[in-house]
């Protein structure tokens, strides 16, 4: 049982460095044309889906083949499985955090306010910040640089705070 609280949990925050990595090097490299839509103004989209919506599957797939590797092959492989679970965690968080929080995709909670919840929306509001591939900041989700911790005091002393909520 350890070993699959183990499994889960190291899949689970290994996928903060992949989608990272993905977000950085695939998103804003190769698959910009599935990505860009994302990077629109709120106003320019056309309807509720985004070509980025893609990545969803992407990353389910991976899930998917664990799940079932890991049940089919039981004996010997049923860790795997918790592969799987761990990745549908972070999806899971990934949606609620970004598509829910961030974006506002979704109306179910608008109010966090703590300052790891403000960290997390300024950093995603620097990346928005640029609507072309090149030059953008702050790839992860979960994992805020500290120079986003702390800009409150900044904006109560007439310092301006770029944190975005939606674009």
């Amino acid at each position: 049982m350890v070993l699959y609280i183990f499994v889960t949990l190291a899949a689970y925050f290994g996928m903060e460095f992949i989608a990272w990595f993905t977000h950085k090097y695939l998103m804003h490299g190769l698959l910009w044309n599935w990505h860009e839509d994302h990077h629109f103004p709120k106003h320019a989209k056309h309807g509720f889906w985004e070509k980025n919506d893609r990545f969803f599957l992407v990353f389910a797939v991976p899930s998917a083949f664990c799940y079932m590797f890991g049940s089919m092959k039981a004996d010997q492989y049923f860790w795997v499985f918790f592969i799987g679970v761990g990745i549908s965690l972070y999806g899971l968080t990934y949606f609620l955090i970004h598509d829910v929080y961030i974006h506002q995709r979704f109306k179910w909670f608008r109010q966090l306010d703590s300052p790891y919840s403000r960290a997390i929306l300024r950093a995603h509001g620097a990346h928005h910040a640029k609507t072309t591939k090149e030059d953008c900041e702050s790839f992860g989700l979960l994992v805020v640089d500290p120079k986003f911790y702390g800009k409150r005091k900044k904006q109560q002393e007439g310092v301006e705070d770029n944190s975005v909520h939606s674009h």
